[in-house]
């Protein structure tokens, strides 16, 4: 091997160790409204950041909306949550068993009729985030916040 050869060589160690670090952590739960102690699970590497409280009021509802909207509150259907970190962002990707939210409703808007106990909750979770994705289907979403 020629020194030219060495230190491209030396470079490209060099770029590969220097890359970002990127966490993946994946969950499976059953169907339950108990989520509590796993939210705080899901939060545990941002624990010091200082929307702390908006993203748990956030992944909260995306997961009661997955166990009560995609799953039917069925206790032997499961949601997978897959949680991502990197330098720059916190990304949680939530996917129940259903046949997913169609894009027509979509919606990020307070209901019209304020008194209305349903209708709030994709609202809630659009101002808790700074990035939301949903899948083809509509039975995955994905928030993420910036950090």
């Amino acid at each position: 091997m020629s020194f030219f050869q060495g230190k491209i060589l030396l470079n490209l160690i060099i770029k590969l160790l220097n890359r970002p670090s990127i966490y993946w952590s994946n969950y499976e739960i059953r169907s339950s409204l108990q989520i509590s102690d796993f939210v705080d699970l899901l939060l545990e590497p941002i624990k010091s950041s200082n929307y702390t409280y908006r993203t748990k009021l956030g992944l909260h509802e995306a997961l009661i909306n997955a166990v009560t909207h995609g799953n039917k509150l069925d206790p032997h259907k499961s949601i997978r949550v897959r949680r991502i970190i990197t330098p720059n962002w916190c990304v949680w990707q939530i996917q129940d068993r259903g046949n997913g939210l169609e894009i027509n409703k979509r919606v990020y808007k307070l209901p019209k009729d304020i008194s209305s106990f349903n209708g709030r909750g994709l609202y809630i979770i659009n101002e808790c985030f700074d990035d939301i994705r949903w899948s083809n289907k509509g039975n995955r979403l994905q928030v993420a916040l910036k950090r």
